[in-house]
């Protein structure tokens, strides 16, 4: 599989120094090869019941902030109220 690092990176908006992009191929090649030596894995996930997972418990963290204190970072309030630019005419 050949691996165009110049068009993926202008793809996503990077530059890429033309000494760097020999170690990104190789890097990109890697990473490529490391996923296709993944097993295929088409049986049901087996769980192990004797070693189950504790999740936390939620806990909700009411009036933590008073709302003038969350207004203040905003860059426009008007009558407590967030003013954002117009997107529908």
């Amino acid at each position: 599989m050949n691996i165009d690092i110049k068009h993926i990176a202008k793809l996503s908006r990077l530059h890429i120094e033309d000494e760097k992009l020999s170690k990104f191929e190789a890097d990109m090649q890697n990473i490529v090869d490391m996923v296709e030596k993944l097993p295929d894995i088409n049986e049901e996930l087996n769980l192990d019941e004797s070693n189950a997972m504790t999740l936390r418990e939620d806990k909700a963290v009411l009036n933590k902030y008073t709302r003038q204190e969350l207004m203040q970072n905003a860059q426009s309030v008007k009558a407590g109220c967030l003013v954002v630019p117009k997107t529908v005419e």
